[in-house]
């Protein structure tokens, strides 16, 4: 049975749609082979950064595709310090809540301790880990949140480009709707709980059919 291939969504077709949304022509190339934007009209450049802001205000919202627990980050053996790199939008100790030990932020590339005011830690282990949001780029993204990104951003464009009530109404609408498309995603993916389990545990939840089937 032949296979059937669409293709989502990448950066120059978002950046198309939001030039379509408010009556500008398409473009046919965003980039080079190296990832520089290699157009100079200043309109494009523009639509590109609302893009990319929508994309970075969207994803640090945390999502079950960009949340992680438990990741391992190495200590510098050297420096005792511990880097983390510029796309951990957020990050915590598993169980910060009930554990108040160290209160880690990112600063200067490292962690930092506001408790302790440091970002050397000598007497932690050879490893940390950490729940973490990171960043990902628009073309690795589950297609309901590039089409959530991009009308997210064409609305924006539509309100800082165009003088059109109305039109800002309507992106205003799409992005409403694929809001719900982008919330309904979650609670399918996630399979989140009101009691908190964690990943890789069982719990059979009370069925209510099962006694209707007696």
């Amino acid at each position: 049975m032949a296979t059937t291939t669409i293709e989502t969504d990448t950066e120059l077709s978002a950046v198309n749609s939001i030039l379509g949304a408010i009556g500008q022509a398409p473009i046919t190339q965003l980039k080079d082979n190296s990832g520089n934007i290699t157009n100079n009209n200043p309109e494009i450049q523009f639509i590109y950064n609302l893009l990319r802001d929508a994309n970075v205000d969207t994803q640090a919202e945390g999502w079950h595709f960009n949340r992680e627990r438990h990741l391992p980050f190495d200590k510098d053996s050297n420096t005792n310090k511990i880097a983390i790199s510029a796309d951990i939008l957020k990050l915590d100790l598993p169980d910060n809540w009930s554990r108040r030990h160290y209160n880690f932020v990112r600063r200067g590339g490292f962690l930092y301790d506001k408790i302790t005011h440091t970002d050397t830690f000598p007497d932690m282990g050879a490893t940390i880990e950490l729940d973490v949001i990171k960043l990902y780029n628009y073309d690795d993204l589950p297609p309901v949140f590039k089409r959530y990104i991009t009308y997210r951003a064409a609305r924006t464009a539509a309100t800082q480009l165009v003088a059109n009530p109305q039109l800002v109404q309507l992106l205003g609408q799409q992005e409403a709707l694929s809001r719900a498309s982008v919330m309904e995603y979650e609670c399918n993916q996630g399979n989140h709980s009101m009691f908190g389990f964690e990943d890789d545990t069982a719990y059979q939840t009370y069925q209510p059919w099962r006694n209707l089937r007696r």
